[in-house]
């Protein structure tokens, strides 16, 4: 039996009192970060292969089905608007497709062949990167996009919460996070699907900053895409230039990122 789909360490949940249901689920989410802290060196590799590719031009591809498809999803989606990377950089597909990220599609996951025809799709070569996630590594949907993949050349790495997965040994730069019993057994969104997130946030992130798009520790080039955000980018100008609220608002607005309001004052002072 796989550590995924091993028994709780809790028994009778349904007997226990709503404050004890929660202590219990956030006393077993205290050890996540602990696994992870485990495989950095795993995560350190693949960032530095993504940060080597995506700098050549290349993308950064996630595959998943269910709740690992989903989280792939999420995180590629984010990257435009935070970090101001062009659309289709950063590319998340679940198995199903789009429809599958609200409403669970049957079998989906079954289909060995279908993740290289979606990610054909996107004509995927040998200059981009391929990041299967899936927590029992089992995923034949995943297994087959690796597979496919690296026979293609393409590099490739996984996220699992096994040990001597399929997906690991699909995988360039396997990341395998043993997190352990679920609290619910084998409810893998929960403490799977926890360092899932946690392990695609410590990718991206780390690309990005690598890739030039933090400047000190700002999201300089995040797409200006509501109030929010406008504020919090004119109290970046206004911090790194000086300026009122007023003057660093319009610079903003005139130049439409962060980074391009403060280079052209400073560009200004210099000439």
């Amino acid at each position: 039996m796989t550590t995924t789909e091993s028994s709780s360490y809790y028994s009778d949940l349904e007997k226990m009192s709503v404050r004890d249901l929660l202590v219990n689920i956030n006393k077993e989410d205290k050890t996540v970060p602990l696994a992870i802290e485990k495989v950095i060196p795993q995560i350190e590799a693949l960032v530095n292969e993504v940060v080597k590719k995506m700098k050549d031009g290349g993308r950064l591809f996630y595959i998943g089905a269910g709740t690992s498809g989903r989280l792939g999803v999420v995180d590629a989606s984010e990257i435009p608007p935070t970090y101001g990377m062009p659309q289709g950089k950063v590319i998340g597909l679940i198995a199903g497709g789009d429809a599958a990220i609200r409403k669970a599609v049957e079998h989906a996951e079954d289909d060995v062949a279908q993740a290289w025809k979606d990610l054909q799709a996107h004509n995927i070569t040998d200059k981009d990167v391929l990041i299967g996630i899936a927590a029992s590594g089992r995923t034949p949907y995943v297994v087959g996009g690796l597979k496919d993949a690296r026979a293609h050349g393409i590099v490739t790495g996984c996220i699992a919460c096994n040990t001597g997965t399929e997906i690991g040994k699909q995988s360039d730069f396997p990341i395998e996070v043993v997190v352990g019993a679920e609290f619910v057994t084998g409810s893998t969104r929960m403490k799977s699907g926890t360092a899932q997130k946690l392990i695609l946030n410590m990718i991206s992130t780390s690309a990005m900053v690598k890739l030039g798009r933090v400047k000190g520790n700002k999201m300089v080039d995040m797409q200006l895409t509501n109030n929010k955000l406008i504020g919090r980018g004119t109290k970046m100008v206004m911090e790194e230039l000086g300026i009122s609220d007023a003057e660093a608002e319009q610079l903003l607005k005139e130049h439409g990122s962060v980074r391009k309001a403060v280079e052209s004052r400073k560009g200004h002072a210099r000439n």
